[in-house]
């Protein structure tokens, strides 16, 4: 090992492969962690992509930390291109094999929740919000009282998101009962589609501690002053979703409550199927 300008530098043969693991299909995710010369990560990449097509390898993935991002520039001049970027990583690709291409493309989803929750006083919760956005306007000090939004996290689940966004925005723990409806815009968010899941949620706590960065004021509101506001009834999202309150408030709408279930018998995650339950129920028990 190498110490230059304080900086560990550790002792490479260009003729060794590139630290790397075997992906599920087919393929290589290589894992350069340590500082590397340009020179001797250009060579290794080569020999390393010379080996992997003999052994039949279809698509190499790089997985390059932020610090090395001096080695980018090599690794697409042989023929690597982007697939995805996060805060601490860019992850490259190429495929090697002869066959066409099945490298698949970067998430093309972003997915978002807003939460229902009414109290025992038929008062539903509602933040006003410093900075609204509504049909791409700014509307400060508005006076707009809506349900909290919010977007789900990377490796979350839609109910997990909904109590977490309530509890960080709020303070309040609440208990996700349904999927009442979903909504999706193409195109909304740089390209990627807007998934978003209208979630009816049961509160276990009421004191209120709102989030100051974001929220202006935030209270228990009048299920009917909320619906009356003049913008919920103009808006086409929102006035559907007040339709949706009564109707779960005072008809009978049942929403998609969550199972956990084995994604497949390929493999071992765990995934949420969200499905009419009760309906679900009384097909079976009449069989």
């Amino acid at each position: 090992m190498l110490v230059q300008n304080g900086v560990k530098k550790i002792n490479h043969n260009i003729h060794e492969l590139l630290p790397a693991v075997n992906d599920e299909h087919g393929g290589i995710i290589v894992l350069v962690e340590d500082p590397m010369e340009p020179n001797v990560f250009h060579y290794m990449l080569k020999h390393s992509i010379k080996v992997w097509k003999l052994q039949g390898k279809k698509g190499v993935w790089i997985k390059m930390p932020i610090e090395l991002a001096n080695l980018v520039e090599i690794a697409v001049k042989e023929g690597f291109w982007y697939h995805h970027a996060e805060p601490d990583y860019l992850m490259l690709v190429h495929w090697i094999a002869d066959s066409e291409s099945t490298i698949p493309a970067n998430a093309s989803h972003k997915v978002s929740i807003g939460a229902i929750v009414f109290n025992h006083k038929r008062e539903v919760y509602t933040p006003k919000l410093a900075l609204f956005l509504l049909w791409r306007h700014q509307l400060k000090g508005s006076g707009i009282w809506k349900i909290p939004t919010g977007t789900v996290e990377e490796g979350e689940s839609i109910f997990e998101g909904a109590i977490r966004e309530l509890k960080e925005e709020t303070g309040i723990d609440t208990e996700f009962l349904e999927v009442l409806a979903f909504r999706q815009i193409p195109k909304s968010f740089f390209n990627k589609s807007d998934l978003f899941f209208l979630c009816m949620m049961r509160p276990l706590s009421f004191d209120i501690q709102k989030q100051d960065l974001e929220i202006e004021a935030a209270q228990w509101m009048p299920f009917e002053e909320y619906a009356n506001q003049p913008l919920i009834q103009k808006d086409g999202l929102s006035n559907y979703i007040k339709d949706l309150c009564l109707a779960k408030a005072e008809r009978d709408y049942q929403g998609f409550t969550p199972m956990a279930i084995t994604s497949s018998v390929f493999d071992d995650h765990m995934s949420s199927l969200y499905f009419l339950k009760d309906g679900l129920d009384q097909e079976n028990s009449a069989l």
